[in-house]
């Protein structure tokens, strides 16, 4: 091997070293934003007039606990199956429920009339967005990755699903 291989060889060794510990070095690095995999997007209908919900009033909304958006319209809440990840992660990080907790919350609720609003199920993303674009008080979710114009995508307490600090991630599990 000539000595300008080895160099250059040598050379690239050091900057592919120095990326690598920028990007694993936890000081100041600044983390990647989410993947659009990763992240789930609230959506609501174009005409909807809210840009931003805090996690409280999201789960509010999530849990029938609140029946109208400001302008007066009915929310009408969509979810995806059970056992779906997006629907998983719904129910942990707004709802702070297990699948058998909020089953019953809804039972009961709707028995005692706290519960205003039972949402409508739905077992695909693509279902989730044609619904929300049809209906004008609709409000649901899907992965970021799945957003397309026909829904616009709220913030969560003041981030975009692709800020750092953004609050609704979807748990990908990896094979080892």
């Amino acid at each position: 091997m000539g000595t300008r291989i080895r160099r250059a060889l040598g050379a690239l060794i050091v900057v592919a070293s120095a990326v690598l510990l920028l990007e694993v070095s936890p000081s100041g690095a600044v983390p990647a934003p989410p993947d659009a995999e990763d992240s789930l997007a609230i959506i609501v209908n174009q005409s909807n007039t809210i840009d931003d919900l805090s996690l409280k009033e999201l789960r509010t909304v999530f849990l029938g606990e609140r029946s109208h958006w400001p302008n007066g319209r009915r929310i009408t809440l969509v979810m995806m199956d059970a056992g779906l990840s997006e629907r998983k992660a719904v129910l942990r990080d707004v709802c702070r429920m297990n699948e058998t907790e909020f089953s019953r919350h809804f039972l009961q609720g709707l028995f005692t009339g706290e519960v205003f609003v039972s949402p409508k199920t739905l077992s695909t993303s693509v279902g989730v967005r044609k619904f929300v674009f049809n209906v004008p008080g609709a409000i649901g979710y899907v992965r970021a990755s799945d957003v397309d114009a026909t829904v616009k995508v709220i913030r969560v307490n003041g981030h975009k699903w692709d800020d750092a600090d953004y609050p609704l991630k979807i748990e990908v599990h990896t094979a080892k």
